[in-house]
């Protein structure tokens, strides 16, 4: 029987693609979590904007009835001051804030 001979030039070159192959892998999983991540993202802020949207139909619709319909000073003043204050907070809440997702340290699965 022959023995296999290896010589230290074959082990350093095949410890070298080994190392090659974990670091290919560890950066796709980063990639991949940092993309994932990044639909997270995206998605909350759709769902805010979605919000956003159907807050300021009703509010129109509500401003409509009432000025269609002869409403007279304060309440004119009223249905269209108030939804503009709570439009405007809406609208710099879903341009301004973005959701804190802190990250866990020491890369443990959830």
């Amino acid at each position: 029987m022959n023995a296999i001979s290896v010589t230290p030039t074959q082990v350093l070159a095949a410890v070298g693609v080994l190392l090659v192959l974990v670091l290919v892998w560890r950066a796709g999983s980063r990639r991949a979590k940092a993309a994932t991540t990044a639909a997270r993202t995206s998605v909350r802020l759709m769902s805010l904007g979605g919000r956003v949207v159907v807050n300021a139909v009703l509010i129109v619709i509500v401003q409509w009835v009432v000025v269609t319909h002869g409403g007279s000073g304060w309440l004119l003043f009223t249905v269209l001051g108030a939804p503009a204050l709570l439009a405007s907070y809406t609208l710099t809440k879903a341009l301004m804030v973005t959701a804190y997702v802190p990250r866990r340290r020491g890369g443990g699965r959830r």
